[in-house]
């Protein structure tokens, strides 16, 4: 493709805009992705051609992202209009990730799992267990219930529990059920289901972080749940 060749005078197979719809976004270039923003170029360059330039001289898309509208006007082709439309994409895309982190807690500890499920499980009068799937940084993918009913040994299969885990290609999950007593401590067949998916995750390659019983505190008892992390079964 001819970076002086105007894009509108290119076919239409081979145009950005067109491209994109027909293939959607990651069939395009980052440059194919910026001309799309920038619309025109000028004589003797298209979008695309300035669309590199900008890639050439700021070095990456993180670096372009961070430019202001008076380094970004600093290339030729790229006036006020252009640069503020530059800007303004830039500064969504950088909302949005801000956006998804705020909505994506990381549950790398007991009290950050407790506090995203309590309340709908203290409404639950069946144990059940759930699954949070994670992304490779601890962040919540989402939160699937696997079964309703007691916790046992013979009704947990490690296919049902891994199974919405491979399908969001989850890097970790933490176990999680309530027990509707109130007394979050572990049962035998709690801890062997544990033991059981912990080996069934290192085969997968899919670490089991923790198992957290949701129940109630009390004044006897502070605490409202209990971690198998914590209480040292993982390490045993």
């Amino acid at each position: 493709m001819s970076s002086s060749m105007r894009l509108k005078d290119q076919p239409a197979s081979e145009r950005p805009r067109e491209r994109l719809a027909a293939k959607g976004p990651g069939a395009l270039t980052d440059a194919e992705l910026i001309a799309i923003l920038l619309r025109t170029g000028l004589q003797g360059a298209n979008a695309v051609a300035i669309g590199a330039q900008l890639l050439r001289k700021f070095g990456s898309l993180q670096a372009l992202a961070r430019a202001s509208v008076e380094d970004l006007q600093q290339v030729k082709g790229i006036g006020r209009d252009k640069a503020v439309t530059l800007l303004a994409a830039f500064t969504l895309a950088r909302k949005m990730a801000e956006e998804l982190q705020r909505e994506s807690p990381v549950l790398d500890n007991p009290e950050a799992i407790v506090a995203l499920l309590k309340s709908q499980n203290l409404v639950k009068n069946v144990e059940t267990l759930q699954v949070l799937l994670l992304n490779t940084r601890r962040r919540l993918i989402r939160v699937t219930e696997v079964i309703d009913g007691t916790i046992d040994q013979l009704l947990v299969h490690p296919r049902e529990v891994f199974k919405p885990a491979i399908a969001a290609n989850a890097a970790a999950i933490v176990l999680a059920h309530n027990h509707p007593s109130g007394d979050p401590t572990p049962s035998e067949a709690d801890i062997k289901v544990t033991r059981d998916l912990i080996r069934a995750g290192q085969l997968l390659k899919i670490e089991v972080l923790d198992h957290v019983i949701l129940g109630r505190a009390t004044a006897q008892r502070p605490k409202d749940y209990s971690s198998l992390r914590e209480l040292g079964y993982f390490y045993s």
